[in-house]
């Protein structure tokens, strides 16, 4: 089962977050986090590994409308997006939200999900739509 919705970008990584940022933001999601996956695991563990971050994007209204349904679902909610370089270029994921309807079986979530996806999707297909710096692809 795939359980994400990814984006690959030929643009570098620093651009490609602030373009995450804006096409998230357009949609009504805000970044409430920042984890900087590199900057950690050096500091911590003095590992290397190539650009990662995670930005905790939240959409209130939806937040709100799945936590009524269930307030268990905290766990599975859309909120992490992940933007990493992968070999030439960067990939932009998001967690697909019908897992949350798929993982706990509540029809009740669906109209969350919906939701949810059309904007996810909107925001992605946006960064393909204006790359300047090359081309893209969406799995």
């Amino acid at each position: 089962m795939r359980y994400d919705r990814t984006v690959h970008l030929d643009a570098g990584f620093a651009t490609t977050v602030e373009r995450v940022r804006e096409a998230l933001a357009a949609q009504g999601f805000g970044i409430l986090t920042e984890i900087d996956v590199t900057a950690t695991l050096k500091a911590k563990l003095d590992q290397d590994m190539e650009d990662y971050v995670i930005l905790g994007a939240c959409n209130p209204p939806l937040a709100h409308s799945a936590l009524d349904t269930d307030r268990t679902i905290g766990l599975l909610l859309p909120c992490n997006v992940v933007v990493r370089t992968e070999g030439d270029g960067t990939t932009v994921q998001a967690l697909d939200p019908d897992t949350m309807v798929t993982l706990t079986g509540l029809d009740a979530l669906r109209p969350v999900a919906d939701e949810a996806t059309r904007r996810l999707d909107a925001a992605l297909a946006s960064l393909t739509a204006r790359t300047p710096e090359g081309t893209s692809r969406a799995d």
